[in-house]
């Protein structure tokens, strides 16, 4: 079964990092419960758990006679709590990386326009200290395409602004140099004018990105100004950090950036992850052509 302590971080972890509804939040956990009753079944422990458990579980599913429609919803949940557990360090190796979902149609992710961007980081207020830490954040989200997780972790020796890259650790502690924009360069320069004035605690003096109390940023943090920002903005979608990910790969595709170079900016294994920006160019086109096209004007 599933410990306690870990189901109330997941929860936070569903609520403030992913941004996720009430509903949908009790959803996922009704999958973390299916999972934690199979395992408790079958005598594992979570961090155990191999493909071949999981395949297991899911035909347990089908036999049941559940549909391929809430089959996924379970599999997408049992996903979501695995990639927390690597996110959080609680495991190394995801089991779930290989694990096959019914294909039941495309959900694609929230995009932010490059207005809806602009207006976002127009509303930051330069005039307190925390404000110019913020927009750099943003700014590097937005640029390098980040996780969130791996913007807590930068450190000032995974810069190198002469050359316009930086280096990333991504999940499995796997780095990659990403290219970083001049415009993302200047705005951690001008955060570093204040964080030079900061008191930073014992062991962070490596860490870029710092809370007022000179500890690493959390991610809830982040979470919580992009979230007031958002409302400031006038901005109605549910946004979160991870929507700068998928805004910045978006964009990057519908200028004509390769998808493989997008694949490894992103740190995806697989080009499968990285295609989802296809459908998302696709939708992008045939809106612009229903909204501008004569033929569609009435």
């Amino acid at each position: 079964m599933v410990k306690e302590n870990i189901e109330k971080k997941y929860r936070n972890y569903l609520l403030l990092e992913k941004s996720l509804s009430a509903n949908s939040i009790e959803a996922y956990l009704a999958d973390l419960a299916k999972l934690s009753d199979f395992l408790e079944n079958e005598g594992l422990k979570v961090e155990n758990v191999t493909l071949d458990n999981l395949q297991q579980l899911i035909a347990q599913l089908y036999d049941l006679g559940i549909n391929a429609r809430s089959v996924a919803r379970v599999i997408s949940g049992i996903k979501s709590f695995y990639n927390f557990l690597v996110l959080d360090g609680y495991m190394r190796n995801d089991p779930t990386e290989l694990l096959e979902t019914p294909k039941i149609g495309l959900k694609l992710p929230t995009v932010l326009s490059l207005d809806e961007i602009e207006s976002l980081m127009s509303v930051i207020d330069l005039s307190v200290k925390e404000g110019q830490r913020n927009r750099a954040i943003l700014e590097t989200l937005y640029s390098c395409g980040l996780r969130i997780s791996e913007l807590t972790k930068l450190k000032f020796s995974d810069l190198f602004f002469d050359e316009g890259f930086i280096k990333v650790e991504g999940k499995g502690s796997k780095q990659r140099l990403v290219p970083i924009s001049r415009t993302a360069i200047n705005e951690i320069n001008k955060y570093l004018y204040y964080r030079r004035e900061m008191k930073i605690k014992k062991g962070s003096e490596d860490i870029l990105f710092l809370s007022n109390r000179g500890t690493p940023i959390s991610r809830i943090m982040v979470f919580h100004f992009i979230k007031e920002y958002a409302g400031r903005a006038g901005i109605k979608k549910i946004i979160s950090p991870h929507t700068f990910r998928h805004s910045f790969a978006t964009h990057l595709l519908e200028r004509g950036a390769n998808i493989r170079a997008i694949q490894l900016m992103l740190g995806h294994e697989k080009i499968t992850t990285t295609e989802i920006y296809t459908h998302m160019d696709r939708e992008y086109l045939r809106q612009e052509i229903i909204e501008h096209h004569p033929r569609n004007k009435k």
